[in-house]
């Protein structure tokens, strides 16, 4: 009996543990998908304002705009192309390397930016301009040279598969066209007759043969009389229609 209680009491201990631990798992995967919902609503929120800014501010603020919203888009592209491909193509972890040192200058450069906005001396942000132009140029160049190279890369692997599957279906649409396939032209009537036949007459009918008297005096070669058209029927019977493996069965007809 003392077995029993422990037994159940030990199943009881393991249904809580487990309990607790399935509680804090969800709530987990709970926070970060919240998390990850406000990450990407503020990075919306961001984009928006960074792009009315471009628009609306002339001059030096409305160009530190441009830089970090061109920075922003071009790396964030890369990072979706990367992550994505890598998880049907090895090769890709090495490039995702890479980007990985490549965002660490990508977010120093948009931690720059973003200080300069708020810079009140214009000429001096003006004079810095040219430089942080030409850094945002390299780094979206690069993270647009990885981003083509993995599209090009997944394009050219899936051109290969459909080539492969093209010639397939065409070997077999060969192979269930089998009846198209040209047969020998079937041997005329009169080869037919020439080959298993002695013609005697121009008229088309076998003449009496010489060895044989009774012959000619054969209902069968008396010529066209009153009792061999009577034998003759009105209307020549269709010849029958050659059956196939794939014809269907003719249904019976209904008797109701």
């Amino acid at each position: 009996m003392e077995a029993v209680v422990a037994v159940f009491a030990l199943l009881f201990l393991l249904c809580l543990a487990f309990g607790a631990y399935a509680t804090v798992k969800a709530v987990g995967a709970a926070k970060r998908g919240v998390d990850r919902t406000i990450s990407q609503a503020r990075r919306t929120v961001e984009d928006h304002t960074l792009r009315a800014r471009s628009l609306a501010q002339p001059g030096p603020a409305g160009e530190l705009a441009e830089l970090r919203l061109s920075l922003r888009t071009s790396m964030r592209a890369t990072q979706d192309a990367l992550y994505a491909g890598a998880a049907e193509d090895e090769s890709l972890k090495e490039s995702l390397g890479l980007f990985e040192r490549l965002s660490a200058h990508g977010h120093e450069l948009d931690g720059e930016l973003k200080r300069l906005e708020s810079e009140p001396d214009r000429a001096t942000l003006a004079a810095r301009l040219p430089d942080l132009r030409a850094r945002t140029r390299r780094i979206t160049r690069s993270a647009d040279s990885l981003r083509w190279a993995a599209r090009d890369r997944a394009r050219r692997f899936a051109d290969d598969d459909l080539d492969a599957l093209s010639a397939q279906i065409d070997v077999e649409a060969g192979a269930l066209r089998h009846w198209t396939r040209e047969e020998p032209p079937a041997e005329a009537p009169q080869e037919r007759q020439a080959a298993g036949h002695d013609w005697r007459t121009d008229s088309g009918t076998a003449g009496p043969d010489p060895a044989r008297p009774d012959a000619a005096r054969s209902p069968d070669s008396a010529g066209p009389g009153p009792a061999r058209q009577l034998d003759r029927p009105a209307i020549t019977p269709p010849t029958r229609r050659p059956a196939y493996s794939w014809n269907k069965k003719p249904r019976p007809e209904s008797t109701t």
